[in-house]
């Protein structure tokens, strides 16, 4: 389908096109049975200032939005979403700074950002935490002019590569969610140490650690926004990072696709190819089916997010749940085209079915998405009713 892209966010498309097959191709079994952060591909991506996409032009960046962060992402998972993940991380935990930093923070965090310098990863989940963000146990009491943060983060996409860190602590325990608050802590920063690095089913490029405060002192200047906005930073972040997952599900479900069709062809059975078959010609027209139903939501969602729309909660949910159960179905249904051949690791699709499950883990289970959709639709009822 054509999507009518501008010249820019086609050459957008192209360009983490290429480095996908150029440079990540070649060496994505190697970083997949490693688990080795990609820190060359990493520098590619911020030399073709891809990592400035979505930070406004005033700070460095390139000043567009959720879509064209959407069309690279899209592409990278094609071919690993291990690497995608570790690319849009970035982008995850930049959303509150750009959202809601201050101007000084802005002006003194997003330049690098946007330059590829500085990695940056978000600190939400926890051991009790992860779904049910209000179980938030890690704590910044102020001390003067400083906090004083003090528990553990799990689960953190890009824990010890980021160099900058937002991340959501309690300030006030008494008030529930409204007592959780958001802050900005720096790798290196004293009491702030990395616990062990998670050993992943799949997106194993990607690297997932706890991060540890005891007694990490920070600025008070590092609080974003004001005390008792950690909630609705976490939230509003989230509703701003769920189409690129769904973008992640929608790459990775193109990908297997493309690689069952290509088997297909050239696999033969009865004299005959394989893609012959009218089962096997069911099972592909589902496939693209799928496909494009998602690409239409998430590229939607997207663009309202760039719109400026206030309230996109249940827009968001909705393309990152079918993103990724599109993502996870079609990987598995690729690798059923491909027979035994799908399951060995000579060909690529075991590892994308195996890369697709977390995306319907994290950044809120797709139950949790479904929860959110079910809730937004019983206020729409009730202002209908009203």
């Amino acid at each position: 389908m054509d999507y009518f892209l501008t010249e820019e966010q086609q050459m957008i498309r192209d360009l983490a096109r290429q480095i996908a097959e150029e440079k990540v191709l070649p060496v994505r079994a190697e970083l997949d049975e490693t688990g080795e952060f990609p820190w060359e591909i990493m520098k590619v991506l911020a030399q073709s200032d891809l990592f400035g996409l979505f930070i406004p032009e005033e700070y460095g960046g390139l000043g567009k939005g959720s879509f064209e962060l959407c069309l690279a992402v899209e592409e990278l998972s094609k071919v690993c979403v291990g690497v995608s993940t570790s690319y849009a991380a970035n982008a995850l935990g930049t959303y509150p700074l750009t959202l809601f930093g201050s101007e000084e923070q802005k002006k003194k965090y997003l330049p690098d950002i946007a330059a590829g310098k500085k990695l940056v990863a978000f600190g939400l989940t926890e051991a009790n935490a992860g779904s049910d963000a209000g179980g938030i146990q890690t704590t910044a009491k102020l001390d003067g002019n400083e906090y004083v943060l003090n528990g553990t983060k799990q689960w953190i996409t890009n824990g010890s590569a980021a160099d900058i860190y937002t991340v959501i602590a309690i300030t006030d325990r008494n008030k529930g969610a409204r007592g959780a608050s958001a802050f900005i802590v720096e790798k290196g920063t004293p009491g702030f140490t990395f616990g062990k690095k998670e050993n992943k089913m799949g997106i194993r490029a990607s690297i997932t650690t706890e991060l540890v405060f005891d007694n990490c002192r920070i600025p008070k200047e590092n609080l974003i926004a004001k005390e008792g906005m950690g909630f609705i930073v976490a939230m509003k972040t989230l509703d701003k990072s769920r189409a690129g997952v769904g973008a992640q599900g929608l790459g990775v479900a193109q990908g297997a696709y493309d690689e069952a069709v290509k088997f297909a062809r050239q696999r033969h059975q009865f004299g005959h190819p394989v893609i012959s078959f009218q089962a096997v010609q069911h099972m592909l027209a589902d496939m693209a089916i799928q496909i494009e139903a998602a690409r239409a939501l998430i590229y939607s969602v997207a663009r309202m997010a760039d719109s400026g729309a206030k309230d996109i909660s249940k827009e968001s949910a909705m393309a990152k749940t079918f993103g990724t159960d599109v993502g996870m179905r079609v990987t598995t249904d690729a690798l059923q085209v491909m027979g035994g051949s799908g399951y060995m690791k000579e060909y690529p699709v075991e590892k994308m079915m195996r890369d697709a499950k977390i995306l319907q883990i994290y950044e809120g289970t797709n139950q949790i998405q479904r929860n959110v959709i079910g809730q937004c639709i019983i206020k729409e009822a009730a202002k209908q009713k009203n």
